[in-house]
């Protein structure tokens, strides 16, 4: 190391100023310049150049096995929540998108009972099982979310009244199914989207369009129309017997009785669609359904029928489809609090094309060109309806 120093005064003032050199001797020449030496210096040292055998196994530089499946099924799991998202609460059409929902798993209800059904159950046990199941999950529904089951902020006068009334039509339905024919029965209880809309403009003073209400109109009679054929047709014989002794006997009250459980269908579903807004908990209102409709249909089915003890088939056939039963509620109720439900209710008759088209294509009744038909408008309806999608005004 040279060092030199030179001072000068400016001024009066001194200044001193250090000049500080460093020399590599190595790169130095002999008259003091210094130069770049030419030695390379390696990027990496020896110890840690990387080491490359023709022999090893390349695949060992691939993932595990073990990762490629468990980043496949996070990314599986995260479009599966993407979807519920969407389906839930992601879309201006998730109302009708969730009643659509609701009449496919009714549909599949019916064609899990007819294809795996191996026990002649009373209706009213039937009815108790998937009310009780339904109570069941509800409840965990709403623990797990951490929702209060009892809360004094609970609009409590529409659960009430939806729990009550909702009791009565499924028990008055029960009551139509054993004593008229179930086609018969079917009918009178798809008049409960008619009587949704009318209640509707009632009660939550909904303003029904026009496109709404021919909507609803080709729906019902696109149904009336598939069974009008099936009775022309003779494809339900099994019923006709049942038919002719109901018509002659005049049993009038019965049908006003399967009027009546419409009836205070629809209204139920203006109690849901003002219960689910008010508490923004769609669940609640399918618990409170569950703690009244479980017992009541639990005491007819001691009272009014013979208790069968079902099989272990049956048993897990039950739990499947109140399992089912549940998750067609949930869906239903959400549908309602997203919805107008004079709209949404169209939706519902998806579940009657559905049940006509499977019952042709497996063969299990012929088919005919009205029935077609029939089927035709329903869906032509439905398809109109999701298409113009919700109004500016409800989004």
């Amino acid at each position: 190391m040279i060092m030199s120093a030179s001072a000068f005064t400016t001024d009066g003032a001194d200044h001193t100023v250090e000049l500080v050199v460093l020399e590599n001797p190595e790169s130095a020449t002999d008259d003091g310049l210094a130069v770049p030496s030419k030695e390379i210096i390696p990027l990496l040292s020896q110890a840690e150049r990387p080491k490359i055998n023709i022999f090893k196994d390349f695949r060992s530089r691939e993932k595990p096995l073990e990762q490629v499946i468990k980043n496949s099924t996070e990314a599986e799991i995260s479009l599966l929540s993407q979807l519920s998202f969407w389906v839930w609460k992601g879309s201006r059409y998730s109302g009708l998108v969730c009643m659509a929902l609701s009449s496919i798993i009714y549909f599949v209800m019916e064609v899990l009972s007819d294809k795996f059904n191996a026990q002649s159950i009373p209706l009213f046990e039937t009815a108790f099982t998937r009310c009780t199941v339904t109570l069941i999950l509800s409840c965990l529904w709403l623990r797990i979310s951490g929702q209060p089951l009892f809360e004094a902020t609970h609009p409590w006068s529409p659960l009430v009244l939806r729990a009550l009334l909702g009791s009565l039509s499924l028990l008055s339905f029960v009551y139509c199914i054993q004593r008229i024919p179930f086609s018969q029965a079917l009918v009178l209880g798809f008049t409960t989207p008619i009587f949704a809309s009318i209640m509707a403009k009632i009660i939550l003073h909904e303003k029904l369009k026009i496109a709404d209400i021919v909507g609803l109109i080709c729906s019902f009679f696109g149904m009336l129309f598939i069974f009008k054929m099936l009775y022309t047709r003779r494809l339900l014989k099994a019923e006709e017997a049942s038919v002719i002794s109901f018509m002659r006997n005049h049993h009038i009250y019965i049908a006003l009785i399967g009027l009546f459980s419409s009836i205070t269908s629809g209204i139920s579903y203006c109690l849901i669609k003002a219960a689910a807004k008010a508490s923004d908990q769609p669940v609640l209102t399918v618990f409170s359904f569950g703690i009244l409709a479980s017992p009541a249909t639990g005491i007819c089915s001691f009272a009014f029928e013979e208790f069968v003890l079902p099989s272990r088939y049956s048993l897990s056939l039950m739990l499947i489809l109140g399992t089912l039963s549940f998750l067609a509620e949930v869906f239903l109720a959400r549908g309602l609090q997203l919805e107008k439900v004079g709209k949404a209710v169209n939706v519902q008759f998806t579940e009657v094309a559905l049940s006509q088209l499977w019952g042709i294509c497996t063969s299990r009744m012929s088919w005919s060109f009205g029935q077609l038909a029939g089927c035709l408008l329903i869906l032509i309806s439905v398809t109109c309806t999701m298409y113009i999608g919700p109004d500016k005004d409800n989004e």
